[in-house]
């Protein structure tokens, strides 16, 4: 393993800013292994609409090792619970081949709860909150979630389902204080990839429509063929929310796109409000510009791992 003070290394940013293709990039520089740490990538299936550009992780021919990718069945509702459990054994398998662990994602509540440690359990349902809740809308669940103090991920809550999961277990957070963590804290060197807005807006765009002549609704047509019910896929919000809705007929592809196109534009928007929420609450992130050239950007990040 390359020689650091830090115990691993997060490369973190937006989507569509090419931190996936980064991470590999340095990791092949310090022979390292990547841990994802994005909340739909974990399931088999969803590949072209969850962006998992499995071939940014061949490096000049070597293959990237990488852990937390295609791990569950799509349909299934995977936590923050399980999200750490099975992070904390991706870690110490990376650690014990001798390898740098290199964190990459965009759901900052699954790099923030890693690094953290926080002590989490499996949240049961509600079933009487749940009555209560129902019949709200997304934004009145919202403003309500934003009532509670406890951490929780805003960025990915953009359905109904989602939202009032998330009260859920804010709810059972403030009844059960979180107590001490069994998990290791971290010493992380953490890289945020910027990219200026009008240029993430654009690569959004472009990215859109490349998936969209990749499969983008074939591989929404297949899901639902093979028996995934149409609201578990709603679920998942953002290009499932809306490729389903266009696939059963409530939306016009046009509108879908449009539709789709706006809302990952905020999404990431959301992302970058969660990262500099981040920095408030005590992590040093080390920004450096997207635009510049690949060899430049792992240079800087493999001078900043050896304390150069």
């Amino acid at each position: 393993m390359q020689q650091s003070h830090y115990d691993i290394l997060t490369i973190i940013g937006p989507t569509a800013s090419g931190k996936t293709a980064l991470a590999a990039q340095v990791a092949a520089a310090l022979d390292g292994e990547i841990i994802s740490a994005d909340s739909r990538q974990v399931y088999r299936g969803m590949t072209i609409g969850t962006g998992k550009d499995l071939a940014d992780y061949v490096v000049a021919g070597q293959p990237i090792p990488y852990h937390l990718i295609d791990i569950v069945d799509a349909g299934y509702k995977y936590n923050l619970y399980e999200y750490q459990r099975d992070f904390a054994a991706a870690y110490a398998t990376v650690r014990q081949h001798g390898h740098v662990p290199v964190l990459c994602g965009g759901t900052g509540l699954y790099v923030e709860a890693v690094l953290n440690g926080y002590k989490l359990v499996e949240v049961p349902e509600n079933q009487s909150l749940r009555q209560q809740l129902a019949g709200k809308t997304l934004a009145e669940l919202t403003a309500l979630l934003q009532t509670y103090k406890t951490l929780h991920n805003t960025t990915d809550v953009d359905t109904v389902k989602r939202a009032v999961r998330a009260i859920e277990i804010a709810d059972y957070y403030r009844e059960h204080p979180q107590i001490e963590s069994d998990l290791p804290h971290l010493r992380s060197l953490i890289i945020g990839v910027a990219v200026e807005r009008d240029v993430r807006r654009a690569k959004i765009s472009k990215r859109l429509r490349t998936r969209l002549d990749e499969g983008l609704v074939d591989e929404v047509r297949h899901l639902l063929a093979t028996g995934i019910p149409p609201e578990n896929l709603l679920y998942y919000g953002l290009e499932y929310k809306f490729v389903t809705n266009y696939v059963l007929g409530h939306l016009t592809f046009d509108e879908m796109v449009r539709q789709l196109e706006i809302a990952i534009h905020q999404f990431a928007k959301r992302q970058m409000t969660w990262f500099r929420g981040m920095e408030r609450r005590g992590f040093t992130i080390h920004w450096i510009d997207a635009q510049q050239s690949m060899t430049d950007k792992v240079a800087q990040v493999c001078r900043l791992w050896r304390g150069e």
